[in-house]
C-alpha cells in the first residue's frame, strides 16, 4: 500500500500514481488532500514547486469518479481557472497522465489557439475544464459552454490572477457556476487582496500552508551581484558559460528586453530561446518542449510567460533584471529546486534596481547573500519605484488630476 492509498483516493487513481512512480505525497498534497476529499472549500498556501497542483487535481478527480454520468454537450463538471496559457498546458498535462482506465476528459481552452477547435472540442462536453479567464469568457459569449453543472472551481496562482486584473474576469464567471460546488484556492504568496477573494468565493474554507508567504524553497541557494547596468551582460555570459548545459531560466523585466537579450545571447554562440507575450502559443510551446528536451539551454522569459513551467530539470534562475513586484521574485526562483532537487537563483542589481531588491529582501525578511560587489548604504525613499526613481506619472492639467495616466496595473488594482 502506497502512502496515497492512504489518504483515501480511489483505487483507479492510486494505480494510476503508482505507473507514474508516484508514491510518496509531497506536505501540500498531505494536507489538502483529505479536507477536499471530504468536500471542504481550501486556501493552500505554499512554495511553487511542491505539487499543488495533484493537491487539487487529485481530490478533484476522485470526486468526479463518484459522479455516474458522461458530461452533456457544451458543459463541464469542473473549472480550473490559471493565469497564462503554459500554466494552463501544465494543469491538463499533469491531470491527463493520471487519466489513463478512467472515463474522465480533461479539456483546455486559452488565447492564440484556433477557437473553432476549441468549440468543437467542448461541443463533445468535458469533465475538467482547464481556462485561461479571457478566453473562457469569448466561449461563453458565443454561447460555447455552459458552466452550469461546474460543482468544482479551482483558482490556481490566484495572486497572479489578481495581478493581471483578471479579478473582473472572475465576477463575470463565477454566477455562471453551478451550486453547491466546492472551491479551491490555490497559490504560493498570500497578497492582501487575496483574503478579499477568499471571503468572497470560498464557504468556510480550511487553511492549508507548508511555509510562509514570501519565503523561497529551502533547496534554492540564492546569490546577488552588484554592478552597474554596462556589465549586466558580461556577468549573465559569465553565469553560463559557469556550467555549460545546465538548463538556466533568465528573467528580463518587458518583452522588448527578452527578445533583445536572447538574440545577443544567440549572436554569441549562446543555444538560447525566449517566451513572452509576443510570441505566438506555437512559438512559446516549441520553446518550452526545446528546454524541456534540452536542445535549448537558456530560456530568456518574463514573468507572465514563464508561469506554468514546471522542469525539474532548470538547474539556474538568473534575475537579469529584478521584478517589480516582489512577490514575483519568489515565483521566478521556485522554477529551480523543483520536485525536491537543488537549485541556484541568481539576481543581477545594478544602483537603481536597489529599491527593488529591498523590498524583495522585506517580503522574505531575509537578506540574500552578495556574490561580488557592495551592498549600497542607506534607505530608500518611500513610494519610489526602481532605486528610489520617482515613477512616471501622466502630467496634471486643467480639470485633471494628478495620476490619470498611472500604469494599468495600478489602475485594475484600485478598481478591483
Amino acid at each position: 500500500m502506497t502512502d496515497f492509498e492512504f489518504l483515501g483516493l480511489a483505487p483507479k487513481l492510486t494505480a494510476a500514481l503508482t505507473r507514474a512512480g508516484l508514491t510518496q505525497p509531497t506536505p501540500i498534497q498531505s494536507k489538502a488532500i483529505p479536507l477536499a476529499l471530504a468536500g471542504h472549500d481550501v486556501l493552500g498556501l505554499a512554495q511553487t514547486g511542491t505539487g499543488k497542483t495533484l493537491a487539487f487535481g487529485l481530490p478533484l478527480m476522485d470526486h468526479l469518479l463518484a459522479r455516474p454520468g458522461k458530461p452533456a454537450p457544451k458543459t463541464a463538471k469542473a473549472l480550473i481557472l490559471a493565469p497564462t496559457r503554459e500554466l494552463v498546458n501544465q494543469i491538463a498535462e499533469s491531470l491527463g497522465a493520471l487519466t489513463g482506465g478512467t472515463r474522465l476528459r480533461v479539456a483546455t481552452v486559452v488565447g492564440g489557439q484556433s477557437i473553432n477547435r476549441q468549440i468543437g472540442v467542448l461541443g463533445r462536453g468535458t469533465d475538467i475544464l482547464v481556462a485561461t479567464p479571457g478566453r473562457l469568457i469569448d466561449l461563453m459569449e458565443r454561447g460555447a459552454v455552459d458552466l452550469g453543472s461546474v460543482r468544482h472551481l479551482v483558482l490556481d496562482e490566484a495572486d497572479q490572477m489578481l495581478d493581471l486584473g483578471f479579478i473582473h474576469a472572475l465576477r463575470r464567471i463565477a454566477p455562471e457556476l453551478g451550486t453547491p460546488r466546492q472551491t479551491m484556492l490555490f497559490s504560493a504568496t498570500m497578497p492582501r487582496q487575496m483574503e478579499e477573494l477568499s471571503r468572497a468565493y470560498l464557504t468556510n474554507p480550511c487553511r492549508v500552508q507548508v511555509s510562509p508567504p514570501g519565503k523561497a524553497a529551502d533547496k534554492v541557494a540564492q546569490s546577488v551581484h552588484f554592478l552597474d547596468k554596462p556589465g549586466k551582460p558580461a556577468k549573465l555570459r559569465e553565469i553560463l558559460s559557469r556550467d555549460a548545459g545546465a538548463l538556466t531560466l533568465v528573467f528580463a523585466r518587458t518583452k522588448h528586453g527578452a527578445e533583445k537579450l536572447m538574440k545577443s545571447l544567440v549572436a554569441d554562440g549562446y543555444n538560447a530561446a525566449s517566451i513572452h507575450g509576443n510570441k505566438s502559443q506555437g512559438q512559446r510551446d516549441r520553446a518550452i518542449r526545446a528546454f524541456r528536451e534540452g536542445t535549448i539551454t537558456t530560456l530568456v522569459a518574463t514573468d507572465v510567460a514563464a508561469r506554468g513551467i514546471d522542469i525539474p530539470g532548470v538547474a539556474y534562475v538568473v534575475n537579469y533584471d529584478l521584478p517589480e513586484v516582489p512577490d514575483n521574485y519568489v515565483h521566478r526562483i521556485g522554477r529551480t529546486a523543483r520536485a525536491g532537487r537543488e537549485g541556484e537563483a541568481i539576481a543581477l542589481c545594478t544602483p537603481e534596481e536597489t529599491g527593488l531588491l529591498r523590498q524583495i529582501e522585506k517580503l522574505m525578511k531575509a537578506a540574500i547573500p552578495v556574490a561580488s560587489g557592495t551592498r549600497p548604504e542607506g534607505p530608500v525613499e518611500q513610494g519610489r519605484g526602481t532605486g528610489g526613481r520617482p515613477r512616471k506619472r501622466g502630467r496634471a492639467g486643467p480639470g485633471k488630476p494628478r495620476g490619470d495616466k498611472a500604469p494599468a496595473r495600478r489602475r485594475r488594482r484600485k478598481a478591483a
